[in-house]
């Protein structure tokens, strides 16, 4: 193996810690949920032990980013397929599904569990907002009032009101935003006639 694979390898090792500490999560959880032994996990992110495939795919999958992202994989020429997760300081992933200047933008944000009592740090900007909950609780401080969306439930709302999303002590969230960065709007269909 060449060089410049090894020291991508041995890299794998604290990301891997890295996401487990940022979601606060034990290596006996993390082998519950992912299946692979506590040992085996120690042993890979103390660079004791190479990664495989198969340990990889659940890994990436549990915690929301792409195999790409642990093995630091050189970045592609082509930006429409080079989607690259971004990691912020509190523990959240924002995923970009989009990448073309103007018009709504897409996102997947994945946000560890949070406090329920966690302070908001309200921010607002041009634009409007669509959020879709595909798991957990979401937390919206949208104004004055303090929503709790579910996986399934939608909310809209003009950018300019001061808002912030966190998740909740039950868990992680993760959700889908369409965000218009000069005032448009989602455009939903519901059909009322038989299918």
């Amino acid at each position: 193996m060449n060089t410049a694979n090894e020291a991508t390898l041995d890299a794998v090792g604290p990301r891997l810690k890295h996401l487990r500490l940022r979601r606060d999560i034990t290596l006996t959880d993390l082998a519950a949920a992912t299946g692979i032994s506590a040992s085996t996990l120690s042993r890979l992110e103390a660079g004791l032990r190479r990664p495989t495939l198969e340990q990889l795919l659940p890994l990436a999958r549990y915690h929301g980013v792409t195999i790409d992202s642990l093995v630091d994989a050189p970045r592609t020429a082509d930006p429409r397929v080079d989607l690259r997760p971004l990691s912020c300081d509190d523990g959240s992933i924002i995923i970009p599904l989009t990448r073309r200047p103007g018009g709504i933008q897409a996102y997947k944000f994945v946000i560890p569990a949070g406090r329920d009592d966690a302070l908001p740090d309200l921010r607002s900007h041009e634009g409007y907002d669509w959020a879709y909950v595909l798991n957990g609780t979401l937390r919206l401080v949208l104004g004055d009032q303090d929503l709790r969306l579910r996986a399934g439930e939608a909310a809209e709302f003009d950018t300019r009101t001061p808002h912030w999303f966190g998740a909740t002590a039950s868990g992680p969230v993760e959700y889908l935003s369409l965000v218009g960065r000069r005032g448009e709007r989602a455009h939903i269909r519901v059909s009322t006639g038989p299918r």
